[in-house]
């Protein structure tokens, strides 16, 4: 047997050479997979004291990406992915609407689960009938008070696709207003504008987003069918990033959960791992993964090489993964 000399971080240093760039003018960017872009190259790991919706608001907010943990059943993981995808957006299509029937009841919980404060109301063709916000909300005492005796239904607030960025900032502005409608040809509500989310796009310019304006989220998943069935209701919630998170990245059942997950979307990004070989990063990639996640045990706490005996020091693992 052979045994060869493997190297981790802390065995190299960088030599430093003459440079003309100014760490202002440094750019960070990079990709992810080939779809996905992000501003800093950093992802937030999916353990559960590391990321849940608010740490990966934060990471897609200051340019990277947070991978929600999967110690969660499935509806409550997609539920902190929606949390996400609707905290900051240029427009919120197909937002979270109530009926004139519905009541204050109905309202506050939605308004708990998805943590948001105001919804269009519709007709059942889905055309815009009022608004109701949690402003409308205070003065109702009785949980079994309609939205039809809430909502404002009259002098409302609406633009029509497309929407003007610009125009539709004035117009809220001009209307001392906090929520803006946007309709189509026929009068049906297709999305929803906050001015809170206008102001938060200018405050993280540099913020990892999605072609619609909304903030990018990553979501670990596993194997077999509880995983595939995990990571449809990741995918039905919006997530950007489905990660096949396991210890062992070189083996059948990831392989097949990597085709199965690429055959529910084409739109969703799958990155697989753990693994620490070229042999087994051209399995995955073979299998279809956008991206394969290199190291078994080189984290700081992980003690997967001293209880398994398994790994290899990451520089060379991510070297063979490359080759």
């Amino acid at each position: 047997m052979e045994i060869r000399e493997a190297l981790t971080f802390d065995d190299v240093l960088l030599v430093p050479a003459a440079s003309s760039v100014l760490p202002s003018d440094a750019d960070t960017s990079t990709f992810v997979t080939r779809a996905i872009r992000m501003n800093i190259p950093l992802l937030s790991s999916a353990m559960d004291t590391v990321t849940e919706g608010r740490m990966a608001i934060a990471m897609a907010q200051a340019g990277g990406i947070g991978v929600i943990h999967r110690n969660l059943d499935p509806e409550a993981q997609a539920r902190e992915v929606s949390r996400v995808k609707r905290f900051e957006s240029g427009v919120v299509y197909q937002p979270i609407t109530l009926t004139p029937d519905q009541t204050l009841a109905d309202a506050k919980v939605l308004m708990d689960r998805y943590a948001i404060t105001g919804f269009p109301v519709v007709d059942t063709v889905g055309r815009v009938l009022g608004i109701v916000t949690n402003r409308d909300m205070r003065f109702a005492s009785d949980d079994r008070t309609p939205v039809r005796a809430m909502m404002t239904s009259e002098n409302l607030a609406v633009l029509r696709e497309p929407v003007d960025r610009a125009e539709a900032i004035s117009l809220m502005k001009a209307r001392r207003i906090e929520k803006l409608l946007v309709t189509d040809g026929q009068g049906k509500l297709t999305g929803l504008l906050t001015l809170k989310d206008t102001e938060k796009s200018v405050l993280n310019p540099h913020a990892c987003k999605d072609d619609m304006g909304r903030l990018r989220v990553a979501a670990a998943s596993t194997v077999g069918d509880a995983g595939f069935d995990r990571s449809q209701a990741l995918i039905d919630a919006g997530v950007d990033l489905v990660v096949i998170d396991t210890a062992h990245g070189h083996s059948e059942g990831v392989a097949r959960a990597v085709e199965r997950i690429k055959k529910l979307s084409n739109r969703v990004q799958v990155i697989a791992g753990n693994v620490a070989t070229g042999e087994a990063t051209r399995a995955l990639i073979g299998a279809g993964a956008d991206a394969v996640k290199v190291g078994i045990g080189p984290g700081s706490i992980c003690t997967t090489r001293i209880v398994a005996g398994v790994g290899v020091p990451q520089l060379t693992a991510i070297m063979d993964a490359v080759r």
